[in-house]
């Protein structure tokens, strides 16, 4: 039995990972898992219980046996899955500011990204997997048959953001700088910082439609397993080679 496709989406956030992951996904029919819901979920967690987010100690206690499941949707009011958090749907509370405000600390904890680093790589399963992330191709998934670098100005992305949670257009300012103080911290963090894996193919959704996106990302993932296939055959020279 062949192994199941795995297909690494990383770049910074409101590039576009998410939106363009699920619309491929559902065209291949494989699963797909966005691991930023985790960290976001571990946020909405230290937020209800007023968790020190400086304290490590607290931290990785709150993560040792935590229960978080991600499941499809079964709501259609916009989210793409289910996150159930301690028997409870918080899928509603990913996406609020409060948990836009902590969640890259959250993330850049050693402790919570030990803790969920096993969970996200079982994910992988069925004929294929696409994970969406700042670090799948370089931590999670190095070995991924294609890693995709998804990157868009962050005044791009900052439109997308307040479109998405139905802000003013005076807040544009406020919200572009909020997304470069998040890239600048995601980018620097200690532990598993947002990389671009040395083999990945940089795709700039700046001026794109979902559509053409994911069919620029559709095509090399094509080209990619092909050429892995090839390889295997004896058929076509490896990468070192070629």
């Amino acid at each position: 039995m062949s192994k199941p496709v795995v297909l690494a989406i990383d770049g910074p956030a409101g590039a576009g990972k998410s939106t363009v992951a699920e619309r491929l996904a559902d065209e291949l029919g494989f699963f797909y898992f966005d691991t930023g819901v985790l960290y976001r979920a571990v946020a909405v967690h230290c937020l209800n219980l007023g968790v020190d987010l400086a304290d490590e100690s607290a931290l990785g206690q709150l993560v040792d046996g935590i229960d978080i499941q991600v499941r499809p949707a079964s709501v259609a009011d916009g989210r793409q899955v289910d996150v159930v958090l301690e028997g409870r749907d918080v899928s509603h509370q990913l996406r609020t500011r409060d948990v836009d405000a902590v969640v890259s600390r959250v993330a850049a904890s050693p402790a919570v990204r030990a803790g969920l680093i096993e969970l996200q790589r079982r994910q992988i399963q069925g004929s294929g997997t696409i994970l969406a992330g700042r670090d799948i191709g370089t931590v999670v998934c190095p070995d991924a048959d294609l890693k995709i670098y998804l990157t868009a100005s962050s005044r791009e992305r900052a439109t997308r953001r307040l479109r998405q949670i139905g802000g003013e257009a005076t807040e544009l300012d406020t919200v572009q700088q909020a997304i470069d103080e998040r890239d600048r911290s995601d980018a620097s963090r200690a532990i598993a910082p947002m990389t671009r894996a040395d083999d990945a193919v940089d795709v700039d959704t700046d001026g794109k439609t979902v559509d053409e996106v994911v069919a620029i990302v559709r095509e090399l993932l094509g080209q990619a397993t092909c050429a892995e296939a090839g390889q295997r055959r004896g058929e076509i020279p490896s990468k070192a080679g070629s």
